[in-house]
């Protein structure tokens, strides 16, 4: 029953504006995450005609339950995998499903359906069920792709080769393709579940959107690296940069939230990871120049966001102005968060990614981390991809459901430029990729003066005091003679 009732406390949350719900999801320190995120999507998203069927048979007053909490039992009961309570709260459900499950016929008699979906507005049809595809990730820390794909086929799944387009992903029952842009990753039609599936219980598969893929594969780090996972949980990316560099290397990860760490500790162990190091701490407040972090090369930074290219997260009748404030202070602690990575004097490459459609919290952020941070560049990504950052930064990656038969998603590489290395920051001191992150225009701009100048005058104290030296040897000799 825990279920339901964190679920019931997040969809309360949410319908206060106290937070996005994939933020309160993870939040929740509930020990199963991505059950509990599905059951609060998927109740959110019919949440208008879970409302008029339990006031049509007067629930409430009969059971005494709060609404919320009735919304996500009976998702459960009449729409999802059924209930997953016991006791006198599944008697209590059972006692009136047959009037529940009568009340939703006349609904969709009334409007001429035979699906849940179609009862759903006309917007909410056209993000739930754009039917994203199920992708799953091969682990190739345990297993290689071709024998993942023969025991699918032994177990009855039907593999359609490599797909040639992106709409070759609308699949139907049990058939499944090899994914035309990465090729570790499988795709399965929508409703393919494989929570109780070996291939997952053993690790050997990992249940992650292609979208989220990307951040990892386009880092590319080189096995034997030194590797931050700035904003780790729930694990999935960690894992998978860990499979691109052969368990060879050191990959910090870092949380600020013990449990999380705790529960991706145990999805790693699945994984078969070994090369990790988790850290409980604040990402903003690591020491770039420590000893344990100074040689780090690579950084995927996928920091606190929106969500809002989440499927199941999209809600047209949100508050502009309140979003608007809102995304202000996400775009303002990204833009930290990527100035911080960028501090690193050994950075080679930093992928920067969110689950975000809004330019602010892209587009914007990158465009003002360069301008603040001119010893990096862009990176041109998969040209082949469909969608583009929008104009100038067409080099980045979006995708989207319509596009990519992915959530909506955000890639961006950033890359040390030619000539400024870091055996030139280690001999020359502070490079421009170096500042300090900024709160706010002047303050950018009185650390760039500052670090423009600091360097001559650095050299002009030395020559001073070096002259001033010669001089008082001179007066002691001259003293003495």
């Amino acid at each position: 029953m825990a279920l339901y009732v964190k679920a019931a406390e997040i969809l309360q949350k949410a319908e206060k504006k106290q937070g996005a719900l994939k933020t309160l999801v993870y939040d929740s320190k509930f020990s199963n995450i991505k059950q509990l995120f599905a059951l609060v999507c998927e109740t959110h998203k019919f949440s208008s005609i879970l409302q008029e069927v339990i006031e049509a048979t007067k629930l409430l007053k009969q059971t005494k339950l709060q609404m919320h909490l009735a919304k996500v039992l009976v998702y459960d009961l009449l729409m999802g995998q059924g209930l997953k309570c016991g006791g006198s709260w599944k008697a209590m459900m059972l006692k009136h499903r047959s009037r529940l499950q009568a009340e939703l016929a006349r609904m969709k008699v009334r409007q001429k359906v035979s699906r849940n979906e179609d009862l759903l507005p006309a917007g909410a049809q056209r993000a739930s069920g754009d039917q994203l595809p199920r992708y799953v990730r091969v682990n190739t820390l345990k297993t290689t792709v071709d024998d993942a794909v023969d025991y699918l086929k032994r177990d009855g799944f039907s593999y359609l080769g490599q797909a040639t387009r992106v709409d070759d992903v609308n699949l139907k029952r049990k058939d499944f393709v090899r994914d035309l842009h990465l090729p570790e990753v499988l795709a399965f039609s929508p409703r393919t579940d494989f929570h109780e599936h070996f291939l997952y219980k053993a690790g050997h598969i990992i249940l992650q959107d292609k979208a989220s893929c990307l951040p990892a594969f386009l880092l590319d780090p080189a096995p034997g690296s030194r590797v931050i996972d700035a904003c780790a949980a729930p694990g999935n990316k960690t894992s998978h940069l860990a499979a691109i560099m052969k368990n060879k290397g050191k990959l910090f990860a870092f949380d600020l939230d013990a449990k999380r760490l705790a529960t991706m500790s145990t999805l790693l162990l699945r994984a078969g990871v070994t090369c990790h190091q988790l850290a409980h701490c604040d990402f903003l407040k690591v020491d770039p120049d420590s000893p344990q972090y100074k040689d780090v090369e690579y950084i995927l930074l996928d920091p606190s966001c929106s969500g809002s290219g989440m499927v199941c997260l999209r809600d047209d009748a949100s508050d502009q102005d309140e979003d608007q404030a809102r995304l202000a202070s996400l775009a303002s602690f990204q833009l930290r968060c990527l100035n911080h990575s960028l501090r690193f004097p050994h950075l080679k490459r930093l992928v920067y990614s969110t689950c975000s459609i809004h330019r602010q919290e892209n587009e914007d952020v990158v465009t003002a981390c360069l301008q603040q941070n001119p010893g990096f560049r862009l990176v041109p990504l998969l040209p082949q991809w469909p969608e583009r950052g929008l104009e100038p930064l067409t080099q980045c990656l979006r995708a989207s459901v319509s596009r990519t038969c992915t959530h909506g998603f955000f890639v961006a590489l950033l890359e040390k430029a030619a000539g400024h290395g870091s055996s030139q920051v280690t001999a020359h001191g502070p490079s421009t990729c170096e500042k300090r992150p900024a709160g706010s225009a002047d303050e950018s701009g009185a650390s760039e003066t500052e670090e423009i100048q600091t360097p001559a005058a650095a050299q002009t104290d030395g020559t001073n005091g070096k002259k001033k030296k010669k001089r008082s040897r001179k007066k002691k000799k001259a003293a003495a003679e």
